[in-house]
């Protein structure tokens, strides 16, 4: 039986990686100064970023309707496929998991919808594994097996260059709690079993960057690799040509989404690992 694996574009999988594995995606929804937009529509990556300090007021993020998960499920099964693996951004995170777990009621057994735990490519690797799975026309079960392999392995990380964009966005309580007189630090977070965990802190960019180098060399050998920023793509190409490991193959240079990017701020710098 034919099998489709559904994710959403917090995921951050490129666009010729949806189409080689024949991943469907749903768009996330930006609001900018009161005008909803579905995430990669209207407004680049890298314009989002440039403005987004200058914004008058904050954007924010929504999550598609269970209406629209419907919609693209329907499609799906119109296609002739016989089952559906939905994965998605942490539920923690985001309401987008609930929506589409609502939406899967509707047909039963034919979908499950996967909590990732992760974001960006920390989603991406599980679909794309998903999707390879699929490919081979493995059993649902086997399938799964797949994902929590990648999830379990996964490693995510993040340096950001200020505090100011995760403590207005509200969703990290200990972003709120640090802010006073704080907002000079550069922050490391880690995502974790869909939680945002402090790492410590940095004064200074440079130290900071060669600390998230030192994070992931230690890692050691890798199956899968995507260095991450928020319009910081000189860095990040740096940070990859410092990188003294072997690269695994196919590794990802990723502006990440500006759903992401809303709550994150122009100028971070991280990584999505698998260990070996």
């Amino acid at each position: 039986m034919k099998k489709a694996i559904v994710t959403d574009s917090t995921s951050d999988i490129p666009q010729y990686l949806l189409e080689k594995y024949n991943i469907f995606q749903i768009p996330a929804i930006l609001v900018i100064e009161g005008k909803e937009t579905l995430d990669g529509v209207g407004i680049s990556r890298a314009e989002f970023y440039k403005r987004l300090p200058t914004m008058k007021s904050p954007p924010t993020t929504a999550a598609p309707s269970a209406g629209s998960f419907q919609e693209l499920y329907h499609h799906i099964f119109q296609e002739g496929f016989a089952e559906i693996i939905s994965i998605h951004i942490a539920s923690k995170l985001s309401g987008i998991f609930n929506a589409a777990r609502i939406a899967a009621q509707e047909f039963k057994e034919k979908i499950k919808v996967v909590d990732s735990q992760q974001l960006s490519l920390g989603i991406g690797f599980q679909v794309i594994a998903a999707a390879k799975a699929a490919a081979k026309n493995l059993p649902s079960e086997q399938i799964m097996e797949h994902v929590q392999n990648i999830q379990e392995k996964l490693k995510i990380v993040a340096f950001l260059d200020t505090l100011e964009f995760i403590h207005r966005s509200g969703r990290v309580s200990w972003a709120k709690a640090r802010i006073g007189g704080l907002l000079n630090i550069k922050p490391f977070l880690e995502i974790k079993d869909g939680e945002v965990l402090a790492l410590g802190s940095s004064r200074s960019r440079k130290k900071g960057i060669q600390r998230l180098l030192d994070l992931l060399q230690d890692l050691g050998p890798l199956e899968y690799l995507a260095i991450l920023h928020t319009n910081a793509k000189e860095d990040a190409q740096q940070f990859l040509a410092d990188y003294a490991l072997e690269l695994p193959e196919n590794t990802l240079l990723v502006n990440v989404t500006t759903v992401i990017g809303t709550h994150v701020g122009p100028n971070g710098l991280g990584f999505a690992a698998v260990v070996k």
